[in-house]
Order: C-alpha cells, then structure tokens, then sequence
C-alpha cells in the first residue's frame, strides 16, 4: 500500500525517511516552492525557522540530550544531518541551517522509494502521516477541524513548568482558595517588598520576539503576564497573584500569592498557574526565581506564546501517533503537541517506524521510561488542560525517588532510558539479545 506524508519538515522528513529505508514507497507532499507559510523562505527541506540549535547535547545531565541520543540509535536522519552540518556551541548541539536543510534534501530526494508531490494537500490521507507544523494551511486545517470537531488549536500560549524536587516547600503552604477542594495546590507566598522586586524585573525583563503574524492571534486570546503588570503595579495581585482566600500555616493572608498546579499525576512537575509569558527563557528563569519558593527552581519547560497550530491529541491519537478509529492515518511534529525541533523530529520518527510495523501486522511500543516513549504518551494521556510540551525529565515514568543526588538520578534515569530504546530498537530491526 502506498503510504502518503503531508509536509516536509522535521517530521515529514524523518517519518519518510523511516518508512522508505524500510522499503514502503512514500508519496511525500509538500507545497513548497509553490508556496510558503508567512514563516519559511528557503525551497529546502526541514528548514529551521528560528534558532539553528537543537539544544543540549548532554546525554545524561539534559532531557533534550537523551532524547536526541535515543534517536541516534534509532537511527535518526536529524541526527545525522546535524552531525554533518555541527557548529561550535559548547554543550550545545548547534546547526549551519542552510547546510543542514540541504543535507536531509538530498538524502530525501535521493531516496529511490519517495516520490515528490508538489502541492498543497487539501485532504486527509486514508492511509499516511499529516506532518504539516504549526502552520498548517487553511484548507487542510478545514478539513482536519471537519474531521475532528473543531479539535484545533491556534496559538500556544503556555505557562513555565518547575520539578517537583527542586521547589523550597519551606516557603510554601498548601491549599485551594478559601479551603475548597483537596488542598492541591502549593501556595508562594510573597510580602509586599518581593512582590515589587518581581513585577519590576518582569517590567524590565527582556521578550521574545513574535512574527507579525502572529500579534493578532495571540493576544486577542490570552494575555501574557508582562503585559497584565504593565497595566498597573497591583493588578497581578487582583488576578494572577491574588492572595484572596488563601491563608498561611499561621493563619495569615499573604501580601501576594503564586499558585502551582500539578501537571502530572505522578506530582514531579508543577504549572506555574496563570503565568502564560512572551519572555525569553533565561529572562524567565531569573524573573521567576525571584519567588522565594523558586529561588533555585529547575525549570522543565518554559512558558511560550507563538502561533503554533496543534492537536487536542489526548481525544483524538494514540500512543504511538495514530488517530483513533482509523489505524492507518498518523499524526506527527508540533501539531500532535510536542513543542521544539528535536521533539518534533522524534514523533515524526516514530510515527513511521509505527506505521511500518502496523503495514506489516506487527506490533511497536515504548514505555514512558524513555523520552521517545514518554512524549508519545503526554500527547495521547487524558488531560483537561492539555498544552504542548518538550523533552524533560517530569514526564519520564518516576524512578529512584530515594536518590537524591540530582546528577546522579539524572545517570540513573538516562540508563533506564537507553536500556528501553536497547530493547525497542532490537525489536524494530529484528536482532536478537
């Protein structure tokens, strides 16, 4: 059966390439050169947009670092690409674009078993993977919508997430607004000198810069923190921040209050509640970390606001990439909600590593001890405020709770990891122990 991919970026690219190498012949659409998005400008590709760096290359002291060692040994074009066109960034796994879109062009144009359309796909394929970013075009975002119910979302506008581990409970109480629900919640408390020491540092602090066309979108839908501060010094401490019906161990109301939500039922990572920002990220750690609590916070991901088309995937895919119902019709990269390149080029991988194996009436799976196994999880676990997310280590099964070594349960996690992908990777190409 022919197998057809809409989109050639990182996931496109890596779901033909795995699916071609196999032997499957891949017709894969792509509009390009015919048309671009507001966002690409290169005919090439897996074109990088934004910045040329992958992120850590760490693999055991870096989330981002194990996911891209489980891919390696997956056998992962990105990775290959991005050894071939490295630069020099230190820790960091940093890329000449234009060389490394043009290094996985080829290896994809020279593929004997991939047939280039083209075009500007209007409909969904019966049997296929849907690799089409956050900008998916119009007409197929129609149809996608059509078959999902309205299951798009058209910005991304999510708040930092912190390790469970690495918060000052010393500073901290616990409890919901005015003793309602379960007591969920961790409370920050902060008095009115530490108050104006953030909102003045988040006045100041440095953003990131959007396309123009994404302005429009954006705002009109939700409201960064900076933005709300900037309207008046108290206005966080009547909406965000408000310490209304929230009392201390002593029974006192604090001057202000920053709330953490869970964001995993495992409780190894915490939402900081109401916090959507446009800030940098380092300007997001050294603002946030202002917050007593937070003095020394290890941030797992940290907030974005940008157009970013995706999936609401817990209704709608599987754990390995398919839409429910229809078991021949995957999804992959940003639009199932994994969020950053690496992570993006991991789904598109496993989606056509998945599909193969389902072509040929065998079965895959990952566990959620990897990372590769872990994101293709998050995408399709039941959650009510589900929101794009990248490689980190709060989304790995929980493991070695009495190792408090930072470092080494890092070691520990990352060999687990491995081992899993040792075991998935011997299973996919067939080899024996």
């Amino acid at each position: 059966m022919k197998v057809k991919i809409i989109g050639a970026g990182l996931a496109g690219c890596e779901a033909a390439y795995a699916l071609a190498s196999r032997g499957a012949k891949v017709e894969l659409c792509e509009m390009k050169p015919k048309s671009f998005t507001p966002a690409h400008e290169s005919e090439n590709f897996a074109e990088l947009v934004c910045s040329n760096s992958l992120k850590s290359d760490d693999v055991y002291g870096n989330a981002c670092g194990l996911l891209k060692e489980e891919m390696r040994r997956l056998g992962s074009l990105t990775m290959r690409a991005a050894e071939y066109a490295r630069v020099p960034a230190g820790g960091a796994l940093a890329v000449d674009r234009e060389k490394f879109s043009r290094y996985i062009t080829e290896e994809i144009k020279g593929c004997p078993n991939v047939r280039i359309v083209c075009e500007e796909a209007e409909e969904l394929p019966e049997c296929g993977i849907v690799a089409t970013g956050p900008l998916t075009a119009q007409r197929l975002s129609q149809a996608i919508e059509a078959k999902f119910g309205g299951g798009l979302h058209f910005y991304d506008a999510s708040a930092p997430i912190v390790g469970a581990d690495s918060i000052d409970y010393a500073k901290t109480f616990t409890g919901d607004r005015y003793g309602k629900g379960t007591g969920d919640y961790i409370n920050c408390p902060m008095n009115k000198e530490e108050y104006e020491a953030f909102v003045s540092a988040l006045l100041a602090a440095e953003r990131a810069q959007l396309h123009a066309f994404e302005k429009k979108e954006i705002f009109e839908g939700c409201m960064p923190l900076e933005v709300m501060a900037s309207r008046g010094a108290e206005t966080l401490r009547f909406g965000t921040f408000k310490p209304v019906g929230l009392y201390d161990g002593e029974g006192k109301r604090p001057y202000a209050v920053l709330q953490l939500r869970k964001e995993n039922a495992a409780g190894t990572a915490y939402n900081l509640v109401g916090c959507q920002t446009n800030l940098k990220f380092g300007e997001q750690k050294r603002v946030f970390s202002l917050i007593p609590a937070l003095k020394n916070a290890e941030f797992l991901r940290y907030g974005v606001m940008h157009r970013n088309t995706y999936l609401q995937s817990p209704d709608v895919l599987n754990g390995d990439f398919s839409v429910k119902e229809q078991p021949y019709l995957f999804f992959a990269g940003q639009i199932t909600g994994v969020e950053g390149y690496v992570e993006s080029a991991m789904s598109g991988l496993l989606a056509g590593i998945h599909l193969w194996n389902r072509l040929n009436g065998t079965a895959s799976a990952l566990n959620d001890t990897c990372m590769c196994g872990a994101l293709s999880g998050y995408v399709a676990s039941p959650n009510p405020n589900f929101q794009p997310m990248n490689a980190n280590y709060g989304v790995l099964a929980a493991g070695f709770a009495d190792v408090r070594d930072k470092k080494l349960k890092k070691q520990l996690l990352g060999e687990r990891a491995l081992s899993e992908i040792e075991r998935f990777r011997r299973t996919i190409f067939r080899e024996k122990e």
